[in-house]
């Protein structure tokens, strides 16, 4: 079994076209998007669905034929297969039956992002969505704004500026990249701050297209934008006393001694 991204006609290797060409099937998320690139290639493998509303019934199917010891191929219809879709499960149940996975590297719309962004790349989180629900996505980005990282996003373009918006009321205004169609012919990168790109999206109305946000780090030290106790509630919620003073001590720099006290004092309370 073989994973490999579609993405732009002109990205795709001479390798993964001979994995595509000597597979028994290839699965896909769509078979008119990934039809198209076969028969660009005049490659004749059997095309078969999988994606996110049939993932549980083709699972076993795909599973059954790699017992039987044909080659079945994973593309994806941009980006690269498991990042942000239901491949992983099947990678992961294949692995545990004991089928032989390899991986066909090609375009990443992460790595695209952070190549072309212009800002820091020796740290970075790769978010994927965030909630579509008010609630769900301010505790999302209140955990995330404590990482001492670059930030990277995926997002629809309907969503766009709403993003953006919420992402600079929960993050500080910091500098952003607004990565469009990458490695494709209307490619577009927009760098700004989150303020200001989510004013020119909501007045210009959504785009068109994939959409990858890159968010600059904090400016301040981790340990001045994290509130040791808040910290410490978030840790204690999935962790020991032990565990979530060790994680918070790291996280903040501050003494690992001086944290667990304070642990020790919060989850009696919470008692």
């Amino acid at each position: 079994m073989a994973a490999t991204p579609i993405g732009n006609l002109g990205d795709i290797t001479l390798r993964a076209l001979e994995v595509l060409e000597g597979a028994d099937a290839i699965a896909c998320e769509d078979t008119r998007v990934s039809g198209k690139l076969l028969n660009a290639f005049s490659i004749k493998a059997e095309l078969v669905p999988y994606h996110d509303h049939n993932a549980a019934r083709a699972r076993p199917k795909i599973l059954a034929r790699l017992a039987e010891g044909e080659v079945i191929a994973l593309i994806s219809d941009a980006g690269t297969p498991l990042i942000s879709d239901p491949g992983f499960k099947l990678v992961s149940e294949a692995r545990e039956a004991g089928h032989a996975v390899h991986v066909v590297p090609g375009a990443s719309s992460v790595a695209a992002a952070l190549s072309v962004a212009g800002l820091p790349t020796d740290k970075f989180l790769f978010a994927g969505f965030l909630s579509s629900k008010a609630g769900a996505r301010k505790k999302m980005l209140e955990e995330l704004k404590v990482v001492p990282a670059s930030l990277v996003l995926l997002e629809a373009p309907s969503r766009l500026a709403a993003t953006l918006h919420a992402c600079s009321e929960a993050l500080g205004d910091r500098d952003v990249a607004v990565a469009r169609e990458l490695t494709k012919i209307h490619e577009e990168v927009r760098r700004g701050t989150l303020s200001g790109l989510a004013d020119q999206y909501t007045e210009e109305g959504p785009p068109k297209g994939e959409i990858v946000i890159v968010i600059a780090p904090p400016t301040v030290s981790p340990a001045d934008a994290i509130d040791i106790d808040d910290a410490l509630r978030l840790a204690l919620a999935g962790s020991s006393v032990k565990d979530a003073a060790s994680e918070v001590a790291e996280m903040t720099g501050k003494p690992r001694r001086e944290i667990y006290a304070r642990a020790i004092e919060l989850a009696k309370t919470a008692q």
